[in-house]
Order: structure tokens, then C-alpha cells, then sequence
């Protein structure tokens, strides 16, 4: 990669992705510099997707992404560059189309109608970042997959919770009707005791949620090389605290994003680096993944197609 994609690759993970590029030093430079990249590729998706001036705009450039994808070739920088990086990791094509499906469907009506189809589309934008993250870092076994896509889920459950308000100003409600009823999105904008409370309420469980499937990517830790390992547990801790942030402030959605500032992002890091040298489950893998975890994924038949070629639960 050229000095001035790698200098733009960091800007856009600088600006767009702190929590990420706190971590980054953790993971090594070659490591980091191969994440870094992934990170704007997806970025750049996300950008086509909520930045785009009309829905058809957005969908024909993902459209052409994944035939670009499919014929290993494009004329665009940033997606030859994700081509490129592909080949070298060895990342199945297959994975990234499925975010692109997933971040298609961000441009229709975004009314999620239970968790089960939350999970499932946690997994199309942020599992399947797991599962390259997984190549990214040269993790050979194929268990590691599965916990890697955990991983990925729980950050995404964070996400939705953290930026309620921002996807509601945009006609999207992430939250699942299960558990808000048939809100319409513009409604988390106004102040109401009834909504509110549902709200408070359904955040408290996905928080809860995204929980077990933080432990069970953290429990896949021992999967990855050696010198990953702390970079990895360090961002998800780092994000892990942005649902602790929402809990104490009572689950306030409308008050802007919750953050995690410098002061506890450093003593977030001196902490989980302690624990990760003192404690041995980093260095022990897991007796087996909770194939319970994946329950919504069968459930509402996504393909996970590249998952099975190196993992069945």
C-alpha cells in the first residue's frame, strides 16, 4: 500500500473509529497496519450508504462494490486496495458482500422487528468484520470464527444502543419492536415517559445481550496469534465500556452519545493489561463455542456461507 493511502487509511480510522485506533498500537505493525485498512474499506461502505444523495445513488455503488468484488478487479482505490488486501490475508470475497447486504438494507425501512432479526443483521455489518478480522490476524483455527463473529455482534448491539437517537434522526429504529412495540422512529426524538421508559427498558436487555456475546468473544481470545491478543481484548473492553457509560447514565438516550473519554480509556488499558498478563483463559482456549449464540442466525437463515467452509458449531 502507498504512503498516502496508508496516511488516509489512518485519518479516516483517527477520526471515524477512536476506540479502534486507541487499540491499534496493541496489535503489532504489520497487524495494525492490515486492520487499519480493513477499517476504511468499511468505512467507505457505511459513507456510500448514509452519505449518498438518493437511495438509488447508494445502491448502484454497492452494487458495482460487489461485482468489483466478485471479478477481483475495480477501478475505485479504496475498494482495489481491499482487493489486494483480500489476497494477501486470504479473506473469502463472500464475507464482505455480506456486509454490503447488510449495509444495503440500511437504505430501505429500518424497523427491526425482533432480536432475532437484530442479531442477523448485527452479523451481516459486524460479524462478518470479525470473520476478516479473524484472516487480518493470521488465526488459523478455524473455531476461531465463531467468536470472532460474537465478538462483532456485541459491538454492534453497543452501537445501536449508544446511537438511538442518531439513527431515529435518520428514520431508522434498530430496537426491536419485541421489546418497543411499532415506535415509529421520529417518536425516541420526543420526550415521552411511556416511550422513554420502553426504551430505557429494551436497552438494559440488548446491553445485557451484547454481554454474553462479549464473553464469548473474549473466551476466543486464545485462538488468535499471541501478540494480537491484548489489541483485541483492549478495543473490546474499550467498547464494552461505552454500555457501561449508557447504564450509569441511566440508560439516556436522547442526551447525545455516550463516550468513553482519554482519562478512562487509559485506565481502561492499564487494567486490561494487567489482566491479561496475570490471567491464564487469554492464553487457554475454549472447551467449545455456545452454539446458542448462533440460534438467531439459523433461525432467520442467513448464509454465513464463507463461516461454514472453515467452521460448523
Amino acid at each position: 500500500m502507498s504512503d498516502s493511502h496508508s496516511r488516509a487509511a489512518d485519518a479516516v480510522l483517527s477520526a471515524k473509529g477512536r476506540s479502534f485506533h486507541w487499540a491499534r498500537r496493541f496489535l503489532g505493525e504489520r497487524h495494525a497496519e492490515r486492520a487499519t485498512r480493513l477499517y476504511m474499506l468499511c468505512r467507505y461502505v457505511d459513507d456510500i450508504a448514509d452519505e449518498a444523495v438518493s437511495g438509488t445513488d447508494a445502491r448502484q455503488a454497492l452494487a458495482r462494490m460487489k461485482q468489483d468484488m466478485r471479478a477481483g478487479r475495480s477501478s475505485d482505490p479504496i475498494v482495489s486496495d481491499g482487493i489486494r488486501l483480500f489476497a494477501e490475508c486470504g479473506i473469502e470475497p463472500g464475507i464482505f458482500i455480506e456486509l454490503i447486504d447488510g449495509v444495503e438494507s440500511d437504505l430501505g425501512t429500518v424497523r427491526i422487528s425482533d432480536t432475532d432479526a437484530l442479531i442477523h443483521y448485527c452479523y451481516q455489518v459486524a460479524g462478518t468484520v470479525g470473520l476478516m478480522m479473524c484472516r487480518i490476524l493470521d488465526a488459523k483455527e478455524a473455531a476461531a470464527d465463531a467468536h470472532a463473529i460474537d465478538l462483532g455482534i456485541a459491538m454492534q448491539l453497543t452501537n445501536i444502543c449508544r446511537d438511538v437517537g442518531a439513527d431515529a434522526a435518520l428514520d431508522r429504529r434498530y430496537l426491536p419492536a419485541t421489546l418497543v412495540g411499532e415506535l415509529a422512529p421520529a417518536s425516541l426524538l420526543q420526550p415521552d415517559t411511556g416511550t422513554d421508559a420502553a426504551v430505557r427498558s429494551a436497552l438494559s436487555d440488548l446491553l445485557q445481550l451484547a454481554d454474553r456475546y462479549y464473553q464469548s468473544g473474549e473466551s476466543g481470545l486464545a485462538y488468535l496469534p499471541a501478540a494480537s491478543r491484548a489489541g483485541i481484548l483492549l478495543a473490546a473492553r474499550v467498547y464494552h465500556a461505552i454500555g457501561s457509560t449508557l447504564r450509569r447514565n441511566d440508560f439516556s438516550f436522547q442526551s447525545g452519545r455516550a463516550v468513553v473519554g482519554t482519562g478512562r480509556k487509559s485506565l481502561i488499558t492499564l487494567q486490561t493489561l494487567a489482566e491479561f498478563v496475570l490471567h491464564r483463559r487469554y492464553r487457554q482456549v475454549p472447551a467449545a463455542h455456545d452454539a446458542a449464540l448462533h440460534e438467531p442466525l439459523r433461525r432467520t437463515s442467513v448464509r454465513m456461507t464463507t463461516l461454514n467452509t472453515r467452521h460448523v458449531d
